[in-house]
């Protein structure tokens, strides 16, 4: 079991850590059927497994981009809050490092073509990847390479990061390290406050973007961010 769902598990809370179609064993790594499943996934999810109330909906990085997805998305009160981890916002926001500090190769004229294809109702180059991870040989094995067109559409927030911010009505928090490598950390805060959010943004020193999820630091300031959006003050 990952570090962060022990931590949870340890505060007396039930934590259930997903396969996220496309990057684990639901589905070929990378691929997706269609823009939208993965809401269809999630929802599929808590319909049927029904997690106790009130219930946090938590992602990490491109997880967190989706986790901002959902949360401005008509399914939001399905979860009572979110928590974003060093959340992808968008490659237009302040936020952004130039190809994610590195980690993230775009091929961006590939990408450009098939979404003008998508608008005008084409959708069939949508399986093919834009997006590639710098993973050596060895974590090839065992991460996600690449994403297919669809797969990097539906693994953000919307096309309008704005608009997205915008509409999300339930508490929703941010946890991030000072040292991120991937993203400015210290834009997150401007970004959602110019927008009309006031989101409560913990930045721990000298945790960088993979240790966010692993250091025991900063794991536990992720509990501590559940706990203070789902506990009624004292």
């Amino acid at each position: 079991m990952h570090v962060l769902a022990k931590a949870f598990t340890a505060a007396a809370y039930t934590a259930y850590a997903l396969d996220i179609r496309g990057h684990g064993e639901s589905g070929t790594r990378g691929y997706i059927a269609y823009v939208g499943q993965l809401e269809d996934d999630l929802e599929d999810f808590v319909r049927s497994v029904k997690p106790a109330q009130p219930a946090t909906l938590a992602g990490f990085s491109s997880g967190g981009g989706f986790v901002l997805r959902f949360a401005g998305s008509a399914r939001q009160r399905l979860f009572s809050s979110y928590l974003l981890l060093s959340p992808f916002i968008s490659q237009d926001a302040p936020t952004y490092r130039p190809n994610s500090g590195g980690w993230v190769s775009v091929g961006v004229p590939r990408l450009i073509a098939i979404a003008m294809l998508n608008a005008v109702g084409i959708r069939a180059f949508n399986d093919l990847p834009v997006t590639k991870f710098a993973l050596n040989d060895e974590a090839k094995g065992i991460l996600t390479s690449q994403y297919s067109f669809a797969l990097a559409q539906n693994f953000r927030p919307g096309r309008d990061y704005r608009a997205n911010i915008r509409a999300v009505g339930q508490p929703l928090r941010i946890v991030a390290g000072q040292d991120d490598e991937v993203f400015y950390a210290d834009q997150f805060a401007g970004v959602f406050k110019a927008e009309g959010k006031d989101v409560d943004v913990t930045l721990l020193p000298g945790i960088g973007h993979i240790q966010l999820t692993l250091e025991q630091d900063a794991v536990q300031a992720a509990v501590a961010a559940v706990r203070g959006m789902n506990e009624p003050p004292v």
